[in-house]
Order: structure tokens, then sequence, then C-alpha cells
């Protein structure tokens, strides 16, 4: 007996190291040792810990927060839920057709709107359709794009300046249009000289760029775009590469919900029913108004989706918006966050604090401990009615989305789903495991790490697999 007692200590002690050794093999690669490490590795159901190091610590995520924003609109709005937005006059339609007031677009922050993404690209189309079957043939006054449902402002005030303009940051308003991305293309030269703007996609009236761009012996796009929500000047710094002949550069559409007033308008008088005023925007809410119809957004399930598996940022950010709204009109940052936190507060957190100032993971502000993603994870899977919408919103390693090179080859390919985070200062993994007959759930997040991207990216993967391996 004493014998056996002694083997059976040897062998917990043999695995204790063995598990120990993952995690000190990881945290002293040359590469880390000076970086801030936050992992959790645990079992489903049973939540036996597997891995652990700093995993109640305030981490900055990056986009693994998207886990958040995603599973809280599932809980809160379901997966058949779809974004609206109305069109509706404010005055009186005579016998001959012609509407005296004004024709109006009010937005909820629909982000698939003539999106390239999800969505209908002709929908305006179905739009004048629908207002010449409810009898207009002529408007004494002017299209407005009503974004008022959201509060004026438009970015985040946890965002950095680099960001603020750039296609991945784009403004945040109750009208989304053409994913707010807004494209200039540059013809590139010699070294030093700067590269000539020939044309904007799509044209913006108005638009005032002032561009700073130089050309440059870079092999890479070193360029920024600057400006803020609805002022019509953009500013072009940075590089391009020299001799690159035509290059494009991506922005944000400084106004989107008034570009697609304009567009309305235009397509309406194109259509033979004429409109007398120049299209309008307002961020205030207007009185009585009748309704003509409702536009409606593809599936929540599918907006998800798009935002895990390609880790979109405007489509996050917008259903982050949205989430405000369950809480107050017009819609706020502050709303959004009180909103999320008070959902997950007493479901996942429990003792641990966790800070969300975005949606879509771009803020540096975010504060979110690993075991807040675990406990997240183990939520949507264990007790939420929405696990399979959650599940299928997922990217799997080595095969899809972000994580297409993510344990490709590997013993684990194609046996984890999981939500990647990258930005110049954090890599961050968060998702489960079906190895061994059984599920792990786990999230690892390295901030302010050594080394190229990818390789942190692979130090991640070697300790996911020896996890895995002394689990067996």
């Amino acid at each position: 007996m004493k014998r056996i007692a002694l083997l059976l200590c040897t062998v917990m002690y043999a695995v204790t190291v063995c598990r120990a050794d993952a995690i000190e093999d990881f945290i002293n690669q040359p590469l880390l040792r000076q970086a801030n490490i936050y992992v959790l590795v645990k079992e489903s159901g049973s939540g036996k810990i597997l891995a652990e190091h700093d995993s109640e610590k305030l981490a900055v995520p990056a986009s693994i927060t998207k886990l958040i924003t995603t599973a809280t609109a599932l809980e809160l709005l379901g997966g058949d839920f779809k974004f609206e937005t109305y069109i509706e006059t404010d005055g009186q339609t005579d016998s001959n057709g012609t509407l005296h007031g004004n024709l109006y677009i009010r937005g909820t922050g629909d982000p698939t709107l003539g999106s390239h993404r999800l969505g209908n690209m002709n929908f305006i189309n179905t739009w004048i359709q629908q207002i010449r079957k409810y009898g207009i043939t002529r408007i004494e006054g002017k299209v407005i794009a009503d974004m008022s449902f959201f509060d004026a402002e438009a970015v985040n005030s946890g965002w950095i300046w680099e960001d603020i303009g750039n296609y991945y940051a784009p403004g945040i308003c109750a009208i989304s249009y053409m994913d707010n991305t807004l494209n200039f293309q540059l013809i590139g030269g010699a070294v030093g000289t700067q590269p000539i703007l020939t044309k904007t996609i799509p044209y913006i009236p108005g638009l005032v760029v002032e561009n700073h761009l130089r050309t440059s012996t870079t092999l890479y796009d070193e360029a920024y775009v600057h400006g803020v929500p609805f002022s019509n000047t953009r500013y072009l710094t940075g590089n391009i590469p020299a001799n690159s002949g035509l290059f494009g550069l991506k922005g944000d559409i400084p106004n989107p919900g008034l570009l697609l007033a304009q567009h309305l308008t235009d397509r309406l008088r194109d259509a033979g029913i004429f409109v007398r005023d120049s299209a309008d925007y307002t961020l205030k809410q207007g009185g009585e108004r009748q309704r003509i119809f409702v536009h409606q957004s593809p599936e929540l399930r599918n907006i998800i989706a798009e935002i895990n598996f390609k880790s979109n940022n405007h489509y996050a950010e917008q259903l982050f918006r949205y989430l405000g709204s369950l809480a107050q009109v017009p819609s706020s940052t502050n709303s959004s966050i009180a909103v999320i936190e008070s959902y997950w507060r007493n479901r996942i957190a429990y003792q641990t604090e966790f800070i969300q100032r975005d949606g879509s993971g771009l803020s540096p502000m975010n504060g979110i401990p690993a075991k807040v993603f675990v406990n997240l994870l183990d939520y949507m899977f264990n007790k939420s009615v929405h696990a399979e919408d959650f599940k299928n919103s997922l990217p799997v390693a080595g095969e899809s989305g972000t994580l297409m090179s993510f344990l490709s080859g590997t013993s684990l390919h194609g046996k984890v789903h999981a939500k990647s985070g990258t930005t110049s200062r954090v890599k961050s993994y968060s998702g489960y495991i079906d190895a061994n007959g059984k599920r792990y759930l786990f999230c690892v997040i390295v901030n302010n790490g050594g080394g190229k991207s990818k390789t942190k990216q692979h130090l991640i993967e070697r300790f996911l697999l020896h996890v895995c391996s002394e689990n067996k």
C-alpha cells in the first residue's frame, strides 16, 4: 500500500510539474520574458484547470473583445434579430402624388446597407419601388438622413488618433453606408515625391483632401488617413511604395448618412421623381411622421459570423452601439457599456472586474481578464440557448477566417473554434478545443511581447499543443 501511495504521489507530482512546465516554457520564451501574459485553460463541464497564469488580472485583449459584443447581442436580441431602417415622410401627399414635405431615412445602426460583406447592394432600387408604390411622384422638400438613434459621438473616446479616420476605425452612426469605407486611388512616382490622388470611390461632394504622403523604399503601405466624422476634410500622411503605379488607400466616409441621402436623391431624380432641394441630415429627433416601409438587414447570426470570422471592426462597433439603445435613445458608448456590464456581471464575472470601452477591441483602454473570456465561453456553450449560433460564428483553426493559418497542419487542425486578436502590442486567442474526447476552453493574451506577430502566434500554438498533449 505504501508503494502504491508513493507511486500515486510520484505520478501526481510528475503531472503537476509537466503542467507547470508548459506555462513556464511559454512565459520564459526569450521574446516573452518582458511581456505581460495572461492564460487560462480549463476543461468544459468539470471546470478542471489545465493551465493558468495571471488569469484574473486586467489585460488589453484586442479583437477577442468581439466575443463579448457578439455573445451579448445573441443573448439580448437573438439570432433572428434584424436591424430596421425606416423610410418616412413629414408631410401630406396629395392626389397628384406630390409630397408636400420631406422624405426621411431613419436609421437604427444597420451595418449592412450597401455593404460589400452582407445585404442587398441594390437596396436603393427597392426603396424607390416602395416610394412609387406609396404614390409619391414628386417631393417638394428634400431627402433627410435621420441619424438621431445614436448620439453625435461617432468616434469612441477610447480610440487613438492614429486609428481615427482609417477604414478599420470609421465613424459609428445610426446610418451606415457602403461599409463606411472611402477608397483613395493614388499613383506613386519616384522616391521622395508626392503621390498623385486621382479619385475617391465613392465620390464625396465637397470633400477636401490634404495630401501629405510621400513615396519611399518601403515595400508596404505605411500610410494613414486622418479625419473626424461629419467633417469633409481628410488628411493623408505617411509613405507608400515608390513607382507603385496605381495604389489604393482606404479611409472612412465622413458622413455616411448624408451620402446615402444624396445617392437616394440622385436615383429618385434619375427615376423621374422630382426632388426640389438638396439632401441633408439631422442628429436631432423629429416629430410626427408617416412610415412608408421598413428595410430589414440580414439576420443577426449572419452579422456576428462576419464580425468573428473576418474580425470586422465596423460591424462590431455598430452592433455595440445598438446594444446601448436597449437602455436609452439616443444610444451612446456609455449606455452600451452599461448594458453589457449589467447583463454579464452576475453571469460570468463573479468577483473579477472587467473594463470594456468599445465593441471591437480597438481601444487600448479595454481591460478584460482571461478568466472573463473563459467564463463567457463556458456560459455560451453550456447555458445559452444560442450556443449553436455562437459556435457557428467562430472560425476554425487551419480552415477559415482569421484562423486560416493558426495551428494549420498540426494535430489541432480543424479542432479549434476561436477568435483571434492582433494589434502592434497585443496577440490573443480565445475559444475552445475539441481534443482527447474532451472540450477545453481557453484564453491566451500576450501584451507587449517582442518579435513579429507571426512569431508570437507560433509560441501560442506551441503552448496549446503542449497543454493538449499533456492531458490525453
